[in-house]
């Protein structure tokens, strides 16, 4: 038959434990609401869990699991208004100038706010996860061009926002160039 159910849980508790911080963060972003992004990475896991046979058989379950939560993001997306993003980012690193730092994140979430989701998803895919073209067109479920559409789309609504043109004199910590 199959391998015992304990095996089963056993690799899947491991595999979630270890991609949670990264799945969590990819959420956080595409969502813009710590509750929100937990709320689906929970959704994520179940689904994965459900299915974990298959998800461990497609070959790269982080890739399967990420696809999920896009999706699940989509479907929420779909049935409700855009959230605000106004945290933090979770896991942000460094020893910079912290308060420069929050500020300059501030304005990327405010301004990634302003992206319609597709858009939102591509550029977070693209640009925080650094997924390839066809890797982001596999986890949004649409073609190559679809992904570099939206994303340059994005990128470019990005570039127009009034709070990111006011950084673009600071340095990556924050002060005067």
């Amino acid at each position: 038959m199959g391998e015992p159910k304990t095996d089963r849980d056993a690799e899947f508790q491991a595999f979630i434990v270890g991609a949670w911080p990264r799945l969590l963060r990819t959420a956080y972003l595409l969502a813009g609401e710590q509750y929100a992004a937990e709320d689906l990475v929970q959704s994520a896991a179940e689904k994965a869990c459900a299915a974990w046979t298959k998800v461990r058989r497609a070959g790269d379950p982080h890739c399967y699991v990420r696809r999920i939560l896009v999706n699940e993001h989509a479907r929420r997306w779909r049935r409700r208004a855009p959230e605000l993003l106004v945290d933090a980012v979770p896991d942000a690193a460094g020893p910079e100038d912290g308060y420069a730092r929050s500020d300059q994140r501030g304005a990327l979430m405010a301004a990634l706010a302003t992206l319609p989701a597709r858009q939102r998803e591509a550029v977070v895919l693209r640009h925080w996860e650094d997924l390839s073209d066809s890797q982001a067109a596999v986890a949004m479920g649409c073609s190559v061009g679809a992904v570099r559409s939206h994303a340059a789309k994005g990128i470019a609504k990005l570039r127009e926002a009034a709070a990111l043109r006011e950084l673009k004199g600071m340095t990556p910590i924050g002060g005067a160039v």
